[in-house]
């Protein structure tokens, strides 16, 4: 089987015992089979999560259906939350809300920036008498190549009392998450990123404050993502709805890998790969489009010259090279091109995908030296010491 260089945001490239697990034959969703494979992906989920006493919850769906049961059952009309978006998912966070009837307030970040947390901070501690019923907040943003200092935007937000809904769909598993000690009331989510699965579940982390809110709002929009029904039928060791079984199969083994290489292992991975993308996208002379400080380690975002189109670039490398990577979006098409470090992608995947990045820039007459960037991107590998095969 050939295997497709996926470097794009999601989905990505799942390995082949994911694949094969994902093959298995039926079982019955209401029996005691698919109970125990239920029951197990939520242990497995609990540390990358990094709680031990929230609800983690199953969903059929992407993970904006993770993000709508978050918002759809913590919020109604009327409730008032603070956004605080840093590109193109986090207006989607937007969007869900205010069409559940919430006020929507935003603190606005320029994009490829995270969100101040002093600002963040300033923002609740301003507001008199009326304050925000919630906060929605970003992990990655995938559309910009930016990452939040996330546990700092916790801090901030501490001792305020709104609840907190955290995008974290391409964050969660690539770095240190800390839910119960950071304070956060539902994270969300899916398969099809990190933990590198193939795309169709959520994975919704309900704390045990968040339930009381859900409880007491009576006027939810909510049936097919009602979180009280979904934690009801997983007392069960079932879901509300017929689940993807295929993708649960292929989740299970995705996680069975992630342990057997070790949390820290894959952490440093990515920020490898990411770290030696930027490293080669510097060497071509390219800006990156995420601030300082704020990259992200599973997208990284490069600024293409003026006049050079991030879709044909896109479409050479698709066409004549195999290698797919992401585009810009909205105000941001072609004007940037964006390249993925998850999935199961080797060392050599990287340099061979930013060598073939590098032709089709010579190509469409960007003015590079030839190797530049394999050079700079291989010598981030060697200094930390892995082999380039692995």
């Amino acid at each position: 089987m050939s295997k497709n260089l996926l470097f794009i945001p999601g989905p990505v490239t799942v390995s082949e015992s994911v694949l094969a697990a994902s093959a298995q034959p039926m079982i019955d969703h209401r029996g005691p089979e698919f109970k125990a494979l239920l029951e197990r992906l939520a242990q497995r989920l609990r540390p990358v999560f990094g709680t031990d006493t929230a609800e983690i919850l199953i969903l059929g769906s992407s993970g904006t259906g993770g993000l709508e049961a978050a918002v759809g059952n913590l919020f109604g009309p009327g409730d008032r939350v603070l956004a605080c978006p840093i590109g193109v998912f986090g207006q989607r966070l937007i969007a869900i809300a205010r069409a559940f009837g919430c006020e929507v307030e935003i603190l606005e970040t320029t994009w490829g920036g995270g969100t101040d947390p002093a600002a963040l901070r300033a923002r609740l501690q301003a507001v008199g008498e009326r304050r925000f019923d919630g906060v929605l907040l970003t992990h990655n943003e995938t559309s910009t190549g930016a990452q939040n200092d996330i546990a700092a935007l916790a801090a901030a937000i501490r001792g305020y009392g709104a609840y907190t809904v955290v995008d974290s769909v391409s964050g969660l598993a690539a770095s240190e998450f800390r839910m119960d000690e950071w304070g956060f009331d539902i994270v969300v989510t899916a398969s099809q990123k990190v933990l590198a699965a193939p795309p169709g579940l959520a994975m919704v982390a309900v704390a045990p404050r968040a339930w009381a809110r859900i409880d007491a709002n009576l006027g939810a929009q909510r049936f097919y993502f009602d979180l009280k029904k979904a934690r009801d039928f997983a007392a069960l060791g079932q879901t509300p709805w017929t689940p993807p079984v295929s993708v649960a199969f292929g989740l299970d083994a995705a996680l069975a890998e992630f342990e057997r290489t070790g949390a820290a292992a894959v952490h440093e991975r990515h920020a490898r790969y990411a770290q030696a993308i930027r490293t080669a996208a510097e060497a071509f002379g390219l800006a990156l489009f995420s601030h300082a400080g704020s990259h992200s380690p599973t997208v990284v975002a490069i600024r293409l010259p003026d006049g050079i189109d991030g879709d044909v670039i896109r479409k050479s490398l698709r066409d004549s090279r195999g290698v797919v990577i992401g585009g810009g979006q909205q105000a941001l098409k072609g004007k940037i091109i964006r390249i993925g470090t998850m999935g199961d992608l080797t060392q050599t995947d990287i340099l061979g995908a930013i060598g073939a990045l590098e032709i089709a820039l010579l190509e469409a007459g960007v003015p590079i030296h030839v190797g530049t960037g394999v050079q700079a991107a291989l010598k981030v590998f060697l200094e930390a010491g892995q082999p380039t095969a692995v």
